[in-house]
């Protein structure tokens, strides 16, 4: 509908940051009532998912760079012990952090400001060591474990999986949009996004490591979503809104794209166990939030990205990092990093690689869980690549949209081909020179954008995309740059290196100095990569089991 694309661009406008103010957040934070970062469901069964050591003491090899290639693990059945390895490497707990008697909880999927607004649901079918029937399940990422919301005849779940291949089941990732408001204000949906790409990737890289492909079944529509995860009203004071369905299957019997999933008319008379336990003891609700989620709001839909016209594949392999490094471990040791050293440097190969991680493609983890073509390409502020010259570089994700975008961009642009860069890694300088100080002044005058070896700010195709496929499509956008996001921390992490994602930045700004007028494209997110600062103040502590000081 067109008024409800108008409130989508009009809340993307209100929520830029500006030098001369910030969009609109809370005066103080709260911390007496700052959201849970773990919902429960009082009365629903918890099914201990398999202890994590005891999951991982089984694992097959699979390095990092191969999974990003789309090679898969041998494929595994589809079990207690497989899907305790799944949510182990996908949503749950990584680790603690401690200081003195404090401690609190990272995960495998980052989130912004560490406050994880995403919940996780499992949609399958019966496994006798887990539960004797088909169930809707809620993840427990800090008891590692799946809360049974309801029971489905195999009837049921039969009329459901009618079109998905066999030994396959369906996640669904729904957000809780208080708990980055409380933190963010008006701008927190644009994260709640973007975490809800970071999951979908997380959630591919995960099958990878068990033999399996993820797809994002992108049919269906809110009310059905909402109805197929239990997230019926009454709320006890933060409201959960579902966001997407993602297919996993055997990596032999993945469809590309997903196919179409309807839910039976029998799913309306299910009988729900459980109430959403308050994270908080009270919410400020925030208009334009409100106003952006509405909407957004999607309605059922057939073939809606078929007539997209897809990229082409880059014509031969692509070279990236962490062929010597386990996936499983690149995934579980990955944080986020607070602050960069401002020294460390890398060479022009180790950056090329960590670029071909972003690099779309039908079978490339994790790009090919979605159904569009990329629509976000990256601008890069080079800083300390050895072998290249400092400045801002573009890496094209789609090469149709070199014509388009070197016609909008500064006439000065130079657009040269970056010396050994790999032809089909579509990478080139536009204009040279020593852009540390811009870096950290568009990304809200943080150093960690200028103290990194790069950073980047990701630009989307925008107004067209809106106006082509409907209010809706604001979301994708975001989870396609969360989604990118999650690459790059894992490349970096391969690499030697950490990442940090970075909402922050002033949006217009950004769009000046690459001389972007209007809203064909906006920059929707932006990221640094470096060597890391460690605070000796903080002690890691393992995931499981949990501290007790916070048991």
């Amino acid at each position: 509908m067109p008024e409800a694309t108008d409130t989508i661009i009009a809340y993307h406008e209100t929520t830029k940051h500006h030098y001369q103010r910030f969009a609109r957040g809370p005066e103080r934070l709260d911390w007496a009532n700052q959201p849970d970062p773990f919902r429960r469901y009082g009365g629903a069964p918890l099914v201990a998912l398999e202890h994590p050591e005891e999951a991982a003491a089984s694992e097959t090899s699979l390095t990092f760079a191969a999974a990003v290639v789309g090679e898969t693990a041998p494929a595994l059945p589809v079990d207690a012990t497989a899907l305790a390895r799944f949510f182990y490497h996908s949503l749950a707990l990584s680790a603690w952090k401690q200081v003195g008697a404090e401690s609190w909880p990272l995960r495998v999927n980052p989130s912004s400001g560490n406050l994880h607004p995403t919940e996780g649901y499992l949609i399958g079918g019966a496994l006798p060591e887990l539960w004797e029937r088909p169930v809707v399940a809620h993840y427990a990422p800090r008891e590692h474990g799946l809360e049974i919301r309801a029971e489905l005849s195999e009837a049921v779940w039969s009329e459901l999986s009618a079109g998905l291949p066999p030994d396959s089941f369906l996640i669904a990732l729904t957000s809780i949009h208080w708990r980055e408001a409380w933190k963010y204000g008006e701008r927190s949906f644009r994260y709640c996004q973007h975490d809800v790409g970071h999951a979908i990737a997380a959630l591919s890289y995960a099958a990878s490591l068990c033999g399996w492909r993820a797809r994002l079944i992108d049919d269906l529509g809110h009310e059905e979503l909402v109805a197929l995860c239990g997230l019926h009203e009454p709320w006890p004071v933060e409201k959960e809104i579902p966001d997407c369905l993602v297919l996993i299957a055997p990596s032999d019997a993945a469809p590309d794209p997903a196919p179409r999933v309807q839910l039976p008319a029998s799913w309306a008379d299910l009988s729900w166990v459980g109430q959403p336990e308050p994270i908080s003891l009270r919410q400020r609700d925030w208009p334009l939030l409100i106003e952006a989620a509405a909407a957004v709001i999607k309605e059922n839909t057939t073939d809606v990205y078929a007539r997209e016209q897809a990229g082409e594949e880059r014509p031969g392999p692509l070279t990236v990092v962490g062929s010597a490094v386990a996936l499983d471990l690149v995934i579980r040791t990955r944080r986020s990093a607070v602050q960069m050293d401002g020294q460390t440097a890398i060479d022009r190969y180790t950056f090329f690689g960590i670029l071909a991680c972003l690099v779309p493609g039908a079978q490339r983890v994790p790009f090919a869980v979605l159904p569009w073509r990329p629509r976000s390409d990256l601008i890069v502020f080079v800083h300390r690549v050895a072998g290249l010259v400092p400045g801002i570089y573009i890496l094209l994700r789609d090469d149709g949209r070199r014509d388009r975008l070197r016609g909008l961009m500064r006439p000065e642009f130079s657009w040269k081909q970056v010396p050994d860069c790999p032809e089909e890694l579509q990478l080139s300088l536009l204009m040279e020179g020593e852009v540390r100080d811009l870096a950290r002044a568009l990304s809200c005058m943080q150093d960690i954008a200028a103290d990194g070896c790069f950073s980047l700010g990701m630009i989307s195709e925008f107004a067209p995309v809106l106006d082509r496929l409907g209010a809706w499509a604001y979301s994708r956008l975001f989870w396609e740059c969360g989604i990118i996001g999650q690459a790059l921390y894992l490349a970096a992490e391969a690499a030697g290196l950490r990442g940090t994602g970075i909402g922050c930045y002033f949006d217009d700004s950004v769009h000046e100095v690459l001389g972007l007028q209007g809203d064909e494209f906006q920059s929707l997110y932006h990221f640094t990569v470096g060597g890391p600062l460690e605070d000796d103040r903080l002690t890691n502590l393992p995931a499981y089991p949990v501290p007790a000081a916070e048991g």
